[in-house]
């Protein structure tokens, strides 16, 4: 025990340190130890531990448990029937998590490198040895690695508004972000942002209101072949596909199937509160980081004075429940049996009775709550009504971002982290269904990038935040997603296709700087989440999805070599269509070689990587029917059992969704046909 509460002393701040391990992090892209083949991150994690009243319960000779039963949650008012009075009593007590070191140190306490407690006027260290304590000016720090990925970031979009428009940006000569010397490396991020479009955009292109928005490559566009059933089109496909889909069928599908049934009874257990909690900020705050660990305290305490009935903090605390008893199952809902009741829904049932109220208010942590119902949502696997939900913080964003001196500045930076996760998974949904745009995109340019909560030690003394504020997966999917955009944009956009000088000696240069910037992409991750490009395996979860992110992305880059091959297989006999399509091949292998590997992941990416797969799917089994590309691929025999191995596996997720079982579906009289098809005697 002494040794475990010593490692969570550990912790890290942007400080002067940074400045000595400048070198070191550019040469290994974070500062955090790695021990026995394991990532330690410096800063404490989470403990999951009792609340005072489970200890008193212990201690009395209970078995410290309690479970409130209530009557049936329906949209007729069943919050009001439901037992929230011993919920509050967890409310009374102070939650037991581990406490972190202050993020802002005195100048005293920096010169010594010691432990400064933060306190103002004077730190204890200062106020023992009688002499003056000096603040400086409080920044937000960010994490060398945080600092690291924003520094690719700055390097990454100014070489390309020089490369593929033409221009030559101050950013491209100025040099990167120092991760020692700046102290606000997202505000100098977003000012090399704003030169490059200054740069690049003409006096036409001005912001048309809300809905609309003048072109920007980084933002999906409203017309494009990206989505997976656009390679049902292609006729070496379609031999092996009898159905007709058209691109619209998904949406049908999601619109026609029955809906989520909120009115019948789901129990609130309020037991393992502080374990769903840590669960949350350990393994699902990590995907979307859309709550302030620092101030959860904040919330928990407005909700419990408003009996969890009301109010935005109920119903953010409540799907925060939710999410944590889902990540602390540990159990991917592909796992679950049929008709088995989701974990955390009877949490989500109680936030979903608020939300109607939540709903026609505009603030901040309204639109919060809308992002981590569509969160839930995009778990159980619900697209359509997690678009929903994303449709309306959309709205309620653009209201905002319209006015921004309504928005208070304690949340500037929860307004900015709402602002990528609507982005984010909004342009997730939009690369597989043909839905209406938000409008939401319009302010992308202008957004400046996440930056870490402010830690103050005094606003809540005494009691410790129940998890770390990590950002290096959401930076990294940040910088991800928009290069994906940018590859729709450039690639498969309908406008860019039916343009003239479109073919495949024009895409040679765009496919190669793609590529390149996903490789300077890559390169630039920090080592905790830096995945092997390798025939290994992730290491965890968040590893897991950046790597099948990775490999989707260089495989949309080089598809339409493998298009162009089928169509006119000579074309693979020059040298750099043969390299682009081997390029190709090879990422949809790697995504589908460790196939069980997608449901670790199941939080954030299990329906977009379900259709992601069919896509890569088709793709290897088109290849294997051309001679030139199977002979970029591995043996027959091993082809054989990956592709069994991925319609098994998308088998596996076909109830979770009517569109995921339309996939399954596809692919299994696709091998069905491709087997036949091998097997036929050659004439």
């Amino acid at each position: 025990m002494a040794a475990r509460e010593g490692a969570l002393e550990k912790s890290v701040s942007a400080d002067d340190s940074a400045v000595q391990f400048r070198n070191q992090i550019l040469a290994e892209g974070s500062n955090a130890q790695t021990v026995d083949g394991e990532h330690h991150d410096e800063r404490p994690a989470a403990k999951r531990a009792r609340s005072s009243y489970d200890k008193n319960a212990g201690q009395a000779g209970g078995n410290g448990e309690f479970c409130s039963t209530p009557t049936a949650a329906d949209a007729a008012g069943a919050m009001d029937r439901l037992d929230f009075s011993s919920l509050k009593r967890y409310s009374q007590d102070t939650l037991d998590y581990p406490r972190r070191r202050a993020t802002i140190a005195c100048e005293i306490c920096r010169s010594r490198k010691s432990r400064c407690d933060g306190v103002k006027p004077k730190c204890k260290l200062c106020s023992e040895l009688g002499a003056d304590c000096v603040y400086r000016e409080p920044g937000i720090k960010l994490d060398a690695g945080d600092k690291l990925i924003l520094e690719q970031l700055a390097r990454i979009e100014g070489l390309l508004h020089s490369t593929l428009t033409g221009t030559s940006p101050a950013s491209a000569n100025a040099g990167p972000i120092s991760p020692a010397t700046s102290n606000t490396a997202s505000d100098d991020f977003h000012s090399k942002r704003l030169s490059n479009i200054n740069l690049s955009t003409t006096p036409g292109a001005a912001l048309n209101g809300v809905g609309t928005w003048s072109a920007n490559i980084s933002t999906i566009p409203k017309q494009h072949t990206t989505p997976a059933l656009h390679l049902l089109q292609w006729p070496v496909i379609k031999t092996l596909v009898s159905r007709q889909c058209d691109p619209q069928v998904l949406v049908q599908m999601e619109i026609s199937r029955e809906p989520l049934n909120l009115s019948q009874h789901y129990p609130l257990d309020f037991s393992n509160i502080n374990a769903y909690t840590s669960a949350f900020f350990e393994r699902a705050n990590v995907w979307y980081a859309v709550v302030n660990p620092y101030a959860w305290m904040q919330y928990y305490r407005s909700a419990a004075a408003q009996s969890f009935r009301a109010g935005a903090e109920s119903c953010v605390v409540l799907l925060v429940l939710a999410l944590g008893e889902a990540a602390f199952s540990g159990v991917s809902i592909s796992r679950l049996p049929h008709g088995q009741t989701p974990p955390g829904m009877s949490f989500f049932a109680a936030a979903w009775n608020i939300l109607p109220n939540v709903m026609i208010q505009n603030s901040v942590p309204c639109a919060q709550c809308h992002i981590l119902a569509a969160a839930y949502l995009m778990y159980i696997v619900r697209p359509l009504e997690a678009w929903n939900m994303l449709c309306n913080a959309s709205i309620k964003q653009q209201l905002l971002l319209s006015s921004p001196h309504t928005i208070p500045p304690q949340l500037k930076e929860l307004t900015e982290r709402v602002y990528w996760n609507t982005l984010m998974m909004e342009s997730d949904l939009l690369a597989e269904l043909d839905l209406p745009h938000s409008g939401i995109a319009q302010f992308e340019e202008s957004m400046r990038l996440p930056r870490s909560f402010p830690f103050d030690v005094s606003s809540s003394p005494g009691e410790d935040p129940p998890g770390s504020d990590d950002l290096w997966y959401f930076l990294a999917e940040i910088a991800l997603r928009r290069l994906l955009n940018r590859v729709s944009h450039l690639i498969y956009s309908v406008a860019h296709k039916r343009s003239a000088t479109f073919s495949i000696a024009s895409l040679e240069p765009v496919a190669a700087e793609l590529d390149f910037q996903l490789s300077q992409w890559y390169e630039g991750l920090p080592t905790p989440v830096k995945f092997p490009r390798e025939r290994l395996q992730a290491r965890d979860q968040i590893q897991t999805v950046l790597r099948l992110r990775y490999f989707a992305c260089r495989t949309i880059i080089f598809r339409p070599y493998i298009q162009a091959v089928l169509s006119d297989e000579s074309l693979a006999m020059e040298p750099g269509v043969q390299d682009a399509c081997r390029k190709c091949l090879e990422a949809c292998v790697r995504q589908l070689e460790y196939i069980t590997a997608h449901h670790e992941g199941h939080l954030p990416y299990l329906w977009q990587g379900a259709l992601s797969i069919m896509s890569q799917a088709l793709l290897l089994m088109a290849a294997t029917l051309s001679a030139p590309l199977s002979a970029l691929l591995p043996p027959a025999h091993q082809m054989d059992v990956i592709i069994a191995e991925t319609v098994a596996e998308v088998e596996r997720m076909g109830h979770l969704a009517p569109s995921l079982r339309l996939c399954a579906e596809i692919l299994r009289e696709a091998e069905q046909r491709r087997q036949m098809l091998i097997k036929r005697p050659q004439r």
